[in-house]
């Protein structure tokens, strides 16, 4: 029993962390979607390029936090394999660019090192939530 409530606290705690990494970014995006443009060196020079920043990293981040945190209170199962195909296709993503347009600069190395392991993390404590029955 205690396994089972330590397991889930951990998965929460997963979720949480998650989360407010991807809040972080969001409230960046919209107070500033300059700044997060600045991470990877590109210029934004029109209004459409300041909005869909802010639409696609504050906004889309906000819908993800917010569904991120539903999930961890109410299905934390969900949260994981969500959690596991977020970080997971982040870091195909950063995979098929090294294919497509050639090596990754440093931000991206780093990155695709971090939502790989992310993703490696969400799918562990998913596979074994599944073998251990988990209280919500």
């Amino acid at each position: 029993m205690k396994k089972q409530a330590l397991l889930n606290r951990i998965s929460q705690g997963f979720i949480l962390l998650s989360a407010i990494a991807l809040l972080s970014v969001s409230v960046m995006a919209f107070s500033n979607p300059q700044s997060v443009m600045d991470l990877v060196r590109v210029q934004l020079t029109n209004t459409d390029a300041f909005s869909s920043i802010r639409g696609v990293y504050g906004g889309v981040g906000l819908t993800l936090f917010i569904s991120l945190l539903y999930l961890m209170v109410n299905d934390t199962r969900k949260g994981l394999a969500f959690l596991s195909l977020l970080w997971g296709f982040y870091a195909l993503s950063r995979t098929v660019t090294i294919f497509s347009e050639g090596a990754l600069g440093d931000f991206g190395k780093q990155w695709l090192i971090t939502e790989s392991a992310l993703c490696l993390v969400a799918v562990v404590l998913l596979v074994t939530n599944r073998r251990t029955p988990v209280l919500n």
